[in-house]
């Protein structure tokens, strides 16, 4: 069985060709963006994920980051040329969103709630994710294309310091979005019985 919300998940698809020909403003996609995270679910109503949207120079900067943070990693003699390849895709796109958990809630919560203080960490986790999904699916539905990368944690001690972000948030994904300008190739999928199991 298929309703309009199952048809809107299979649209949203981990492009990798991406381009700045969108058709919405920088506006409307961050208009978008604030009313996915704003309405995905978090345990105990917590709120927790955060999102910073990149256009422009912010976008380029982003990337200029990874790279130099990864050209360090490498070791001496590897072949960098695959990974600037992938950052420089990254590049072409529209804009950069990057997502967050605030910590300060999540420890707040856990001192609140001592009897579940080990499981607010894991909820969070479960918080970002599905707000990155709600964000993803939602610019699919607009023809916006994204795939989500995490170079965090690598990359979090430049991001923040970037934007001046709180030492309090935690950089859970990078979302590089835009036109979507070859489509996503063939996905396998498992059988449903390996993954839904009924029992009456």
């Amino acid at each position: 069985m298929e309703n309009q919300f199952t048809k809107l998940l299979e649209e949203r698809r981990s492009i990798y060709s991406l381009g700045k020909s969108v058709t919405l403003s920088e506006d409307e996609i961050v208009g978008l963006v604030a009313k996915a995270v704003k309405e995905s679910p978090s345990s105990f109503n917590s709120q927790t994920s955060r999102a910073v949207v990149l256009f422009g120079a912010a976008h380029n900067k982003v990337w200029d980051i990874t790279e130099e943070v990864l050209l360090k990693a490498v070791p001496e003699g590897q072949d960098f040329t695959p990974t600037k390849q992938k950052i420089e895709s990254f590049r072409a796109a529209f804009g950069t969103i990057l997502f967050f958990e605030d910590t300060s809630i999540v420890k707040a919560l856990q001192k609140q709630f001592a009897l579940y203080a080990d499981n607010f960490p894991i909820w969070s986790e479960q918080s970002t994710g599905i707000a990155q999904n709600s964000v993803w699916t939602a610019l699919a539905v607009e023809n916006i294309g994204g795939s989500l990368q995490h170079y965090n944690p690598l990359i979090d001690s430049a991001v923040q310091a970037e934007w001046n972000l709180s030492a309090d948030w935690k950089l859970t994904g990078q979302m590089p979005i835009g036109s979507i300008e070859a489509p996503a190739g063939e996905k396998e999928y498992m059988d449903d019985s390996a993954r839904v199991l009924v029992f009456k």
